[in-house]
């Protein structure tokens, strides 16, 4: 009799503790959606802010549980909060994350800091580095060894690259050499100083190396951001109808990396003499419900990318990131996000990175073209 009891007591003490963990989760969730500062949370919550593409800023460091729920990093949770799970259908699947709120930063709270992989998380094989946000397990061997079926038309075909900005607006750390007005922390509608001069930057080595390039220069997150993949994929799709030659899509960002204490971290190193921004490939999965089945081509083309940066400018590249969401690149076999720096670079770091990108993808690309 008190053996039943015991278990009666036990049952009813994991029933508890998974309805407070389940109310603590709902909690927090509506707080991020309500656009409550996340301090609250304290010690719990201890989250870098960053944009649509994040990474911990230590790679030394697991992200914490509770991190992982807020951002979706949980597969089911982040099923469960797309509709994944539901009965009825999702007409439009989550492909990217709300917009995250940055802070004024000020020169003494931004520190360098060469990201390389190692620690939890990472995966690392054939040379590369792979951050999986996942819950996927991911063999990088079988992966290289599968490959991309990409493959582009000539130049003289018509267009091969499309180069698009899902947050056009974004920009990078005011100094007196690119002063900008602002239209929120590190935004701007300007295109001189946006994530578009960046991306200019890349169509023009893309242009220059032989390669057919249209760059779209639409503000996709303004007035709206958390509708600009929706919008994108609209601006996308009307590309890809006119320019059936066009198999790769270039999403343009810049990050941001912000620890908890306010400290921000900009991705940076020196290659011959100059201060570089770092550059981070992010491929989609259909981890969070979304249906994309060949994410792993994308994946294996990133890491084709990633070697030939890593081959002529050792430590240019960040680790890839694996994320749940598709951010789009369901629609082509190339698609890819690239991160250039994050807020805490300036403009001229950003560029000095964007043409070193620019010109080992370039290297990849043109070995895909058929006669």
């Amino acid at each position: 009799m008190k053996t039943r009891k015991a278990r009666g007591q036990v049952r009813r003490f994991f029933r508890r503790g998974i309805a407070c963990l389940l109310a603590l989760t709902g909690v927090a969730m509506a707080a991020v959606n309500a656009g409550v500062p996340l301090d609250w949370l304290g010690n719990l919550a201890a989250i870098p802010t960053a944009s649509a593409a994040q990474e911990t800023p230590s790679p030394d460091e697991p992200v914490p549980l509770l991190q992982r729920l807020l951002l979706g990093d949980s597969a089911l949770l982040a099923q469960w909060a797309s509709g994944a799970g539901d009965t009825a259908p999702q007409a439009h699947p989550e492909e990217g994350e709300a917009e995250a709120e940055l802070q004024q930063v000020s020169p003494d709270q931004i520190q360098e800091k060469t990201i390389s992989g190692g620690g939890t998380g990472y995966v690392n094989a054939q040379g590369i580095s792979l951050f999986n946000r996942t819950s996927k397990t991911v063999d990088l061997e079988a992966v290289a060894q599968s490959g991309s079926s990409l493959t582009f038309q000539p130049a003289e075909a018509g267009p091969q690259v499309l180069i698009v900005h899902t947050h056009a607006t974004e920009a990078y750390a005011q100094d007196s050499q690119n002063p900008y007005a602002e239209t929120g922390v590190a935004r701007t509608t300007d295109t001189n100083y946006n994530i578009i001069r960046v991306g200019d930057e890349i169509a023009r080595i893309f242009q220059e190396m032989g390669i057919a390039v249209i760059h779209d220069k639409t503000l996709h997150d303004s007035p709206s951001y958390n509708d600009a993949y929706d919008n994108a994929r609209t601006g996308i799709e009307g590309y890809l109808e006119q320019y059936p030659t066009i198999q790769m899509v270039l999403d343009i960002h810049r990050d941001a990396l912000v620890d908890s204490d306010g400290t921000v971290y900009k991705p940076v190193l020196q290659i011959d003499g100059v201060k570089t921004a770092q550059v981070m490939l992010l491929v989609g999965t259909d981890d969070a419900g979304a249906t994309f089945p060949d994410w792993t081509e994308h994946l294996a083309l990133a890491m084709e990318i990633q070697q030939e940066m890593n081959s002529l400018w050792p430590g240019l590249a960040r680790p890839i990131t694996l994320r749940t969401a598709r951010f789009n690149q369901q629609l082509t076999k190339g698609s890819l996000l690239v991160e250039v720096g994050s807020h805490g670079n300036t403009l001229e770091e950003a560029l000095a990175g964007a043409r070193l990108f620019a010109r080992s993808a370039a290297k990849v690309l043109l070995a895909r073209v058929g006669a």
